[in-house]
């Protein structure tokens, strides 16, 4: 049922695209807006939480903080797309890479995603572990956008983790040795919640760390390396 103003997202029906670009950070959405979009409008910001929408190459485009971790952004998904008539989240954010074949500022499209969250246990009374996946088209679109415009990016799964600090012993060694490409905190939950009201998502993330080789971005190649993400997802977007 479509409906205005929840209870963490302020906007009135009509204020959202069908398309919502989901960086974790409030202020990398309102950068995205003002950097990207044309004419973009505040919609909401309860808690802090910027959602914007604009214009991108004659389409109507939105873009929403999700904060940090799966609880935070399991609220923003699901309002969005019970309340608001979403159709399609593309999350855009950040990961540590777990294996040295992938490079600082490099794109990972998370075709699926595992997770030591209890999330998805208890939806499915702890009867099965439910692997949560990438729309194909979407991830598809990444693909060939990427390859366009020059950029390099990998397809794989992650791991979507609860605990920012902390590796349990061996953990992502062993992920590793099974394809796991790189940890971050949402798309497990982001691919779940799209697939319970049949909506299409993909997540996005840009190496900013290798925990192999303990290399990390700085913050100005962080912003750069984030942008080059950000046009791969715009693209995406409007296809």
């Amino acid at each position: 049922m479509i409906s205005g103003v929840t209870a963490h997202i302020s906007a009135e029906n009509g204020d959202i695209a069908e398309t919502v670009l989901m960086p974790g950070d409030p202020l990398r959405a309102k950068w995205i807006a003002e950097t990207y979009l044309t004419d973009p409008v505040c919609y909401s910001s309860v808690r802090n939480m910027y959602g914007f929408t604009g214009m991108f190459r004659g389409q109507r485009l939105s873009v929403q903080g999700s904060g940090m971790g799966m609880p935070s952004l399991s609220i923003y998904s699901h309002e969005l797309l019970e309340s608001y008539g979403v159709k399609t989240l593309i999350r855009v954010g950040s990961a540590g890479a777990l294996t040295d074949k992938l490079n600082l500022r490099e794109v990972v499209a998370a075709s699926g995603a595992t997770s030591e969250s209890n999330l998805n246990r208890m939806r499915f009374n702890n009867l099965v572990e439910y692997a949560p996946v990438a729309n194909f088209d979407l991830l598809r679109n990444a693909v060939d956008i990427a390859n366009e415009q020059n950029k390099k990016i990998h397809v794989g799964p992650v791991l979507s983790g609860d605990v920012f600090y902390g590796d349990p012993p061996g953990l992502y060694k062993k992920l590793a040795e099974y394809g796991v490409l790189a940890v971050e905190m949402e798309a497990a939950e982001l691919y779940t919640v799209a697939a319970k009201f049949g909506a299409r998502a993909l997540a996005l993330v840009t190496i900013s760390d290798n925990l192999v080789t303990d290399e990390h971005v700085s913050a100005e190649e962080r912003q750069s390396s984030f942008a080059d993400m950000v046009e791969i997802a715009l693209e995406i977007a409007i296809r």
